[in-house]
C-alpha cells in the first residue's frame, strides 16, 4: 500500500486525478496534497511591513494571494503573519516562515486549496536549496507512517505593492495545517508539556525516533512540545507523536545547524538516537525491519531527482548508506540505539527549544 500510495504522489498531474485516485488510500487526501507538481504561488501587498512584524504576537496583514496551476489564474483575498521561531528572528533568517490564513472563503471548493483554512508556509531563509532538501525530508516520513505531516512544493514570488518591487520566485513548502492532519488521522492534538515519552506508543514512538535517527535530527523534545505534536486517538488512550521542522537536522545540513552543546556532538552530521532506553534489542526488531522494507523508497526520493544537485545527491546516498549499515549490523545497532542506556552518556537530555534559540539570538545580536 504505501509503495501504490508513493507512485501516486509521484506521477500525478492534476490534481482532480490524484484526487480520485486518493479514494482508495487508507487516510483523506484534500487536492492541495494529492499531487507532487510544483507550481508557482504569488502575495502581494506590503511586503516590507510584514516581514518587520516579527513579535511574539504578530499581528495578520491584507494580502492578495494568487496561483497558477494546469494554466488557470486563481486570485484569493487572505491574510498573512510572520510565525515559528528560529527561522523567526531576523539575525537567523532574512525572509521568515509565515501563516497563510485563508478564513474559509466560500470559493476555495472551488479551488486547489478547497477544505483549507490556515497553512504554514516555510520560505527560502537564504540558500533555496535547503528548502527543498528538508521538503525530501517531509516526503521520507511520510512513506513511514500516515500519521506525518503533508507537504507541498512550490515556487514563491513576493509583490511589494507599496515599492514596486517583486522579488525572483524562490521555492516554498506548504505544510499541512495541524488539526487537518489530526482530523485525517481520526485524533486530535493534545498540547500537554512534560509528557513521559515512555507513555508514547511505543510502535510509533520507535519509527519516529529511529526515523530522528536516520536524518541526523536531535533538534526535537516530547517534554517540552519542540518540533513535536502530541495525537491522541478519540478513544484517549493511545499517544503518537508527529516530527516536524528538520532543518537542523544533518541530512538537510543547513549552514546555522548545530546540535545542542548538552548533547556533546561536534556537528549535526553526527547521529544520536534520542530515544529512551529499551535493555532489549529485539525491541527494535520490527522497526528496523520496516526501515529495511522501505529503503528503495527512500532511496528512490533523491535517485534520479532533478531538484537537488549531483554532490548533496552523492553525499545524501552515503548518509543512508551509514544509517544501514548500523541498523543492519548487530554490534553497531547495539551501541547506537543502547547509548541512552549509558549513565555516562547523554542519551537522557531533553531539548527545550525555544530557550536555546533565543540565547543564541541574544549572543548574535550582541556580536
Amino acid at each position: 500500500m504505501r509503495f501504490f500510495l508513493f507512485l501516486i504522489l509521484s506521477f500525478c498531474f492534476t490534481w482532480e486525478v490524484c484526487a480520485q485516485n486518493a479514494t482508495n488510500s487508507p487516510y483523506e487526501t484534500l487536492p492541495l496534497f494529492s499531487s507532487d507538481e510544483i507550481f508557482e504561488i504569488k502575495l502581494k501587498g506590503d511586503i516590507r511591513k510584514l516581514f518587520n512584524d516579527r513579535k511574539e504576537n504578530a499581528t495578520y496583514h491584507p494580502f492578495i494571494f494568487s496561483y497558477d496551476i494546469n494554466n488557470q489564474q486563481h486570485s484569493l483575498d487572505i491574510r498573512v503573519k510572520t510565525r515559528g521561531h528560529f527561522r523567526k528572528m531576523r539575525a537567523n533568517c532574512a525572509t521568515p516562515p509565515l501563516l497563510l490564513n485563508f478564513d474559509t472563503l466560500p470559493d476555495l471548493a472551488k479551488t486547489i486549496f478547497k477544505g483549507q483554512n490556515k497553512l504554514k508556509l516555510v520560505t527560502t531563509c537564504d540558500i533555496e536549496k535547503f528548502v527543498v532538501q528538508e521538503y525530501l525530508v517531509y516526503k521520507i516520513y511520510q512513506l513511514i507512517t500516515e500519521k506525518s505531516f503533508q507537504v507541498r512544493l512550490v515556487k514563491v514570488i513576493f509583490e511589494d505593492t507599496k515599492r514596486n518591487k517583486t522579488r525572483s520566485a524562490k521555492y516554498g513548502i506548504l505544510l499541512e495545517d495541524q488539526n487537518k492532519m489530526a482530523k485525517r488521522n481520526h485524533s486530535a492534538i493534545r498540547k500537554q508539556l512534560n509528557v513521559n515519552p515512555q507513555t508514547i506508543d511505543k510502535e510509533s514512538f520507535l519509527k519516529m525516533a529511529v526515523f530522528q535517527y536516520l536524518i541526523g535530527n536531535t533538534d526535537w523534545s516530547i517534554q517540552y512540545l519542540h518540533n513535536i505534536k502530541l495525537l491522541v486517538n478519540h478513544s484517549g488512550k493511545s499517544i503518537v507523536t508527529v516530527p516536524y521542522d528538520f532543518d537542523m537536522s544533518g541530512i538537510v545540513n543547513t549552514p546555522y545547524a548545530a546540535p545542542a552543546e548538552a548533547l556533546q556532538l561536534s556537528s549535526v552530521r553526527n547521529r544520536r538516537y534520542r530515544g529512551y532506553c529499551l535493555d532489549n534489542m529485539n525491541e527494535f526488531e520490527s522497526t528496523f525491519e520496516l526501515f529495511n522494507d522501505l529503503k528503495k523508497e527512500i532511496y528512490a526520493i533523491y535517485q534520479n531527482n532533478t531538484l537537488i544537485d549531483k554532490t548533496y545527491k552523492k553525499n545524501t546516498i552515503r548518509y543512508l548508506d551509514k544509517f544501514y549499515e548500523i541498523i543492519n549490523n548487530k554490534e553497531l545497532s547495539k551501541r547506537e540505539f543502547q547509548y541512552p542506556c549509558d549513565p555516562n552518556g547523554t542519551g537522557n537530555i531533553i531539548i527545550r527549544g525555544l530557550k536555546k534559540y533565543k540565547e543564541n539570538s541574544k549572543k548574535n545580536s550582541d556580536k
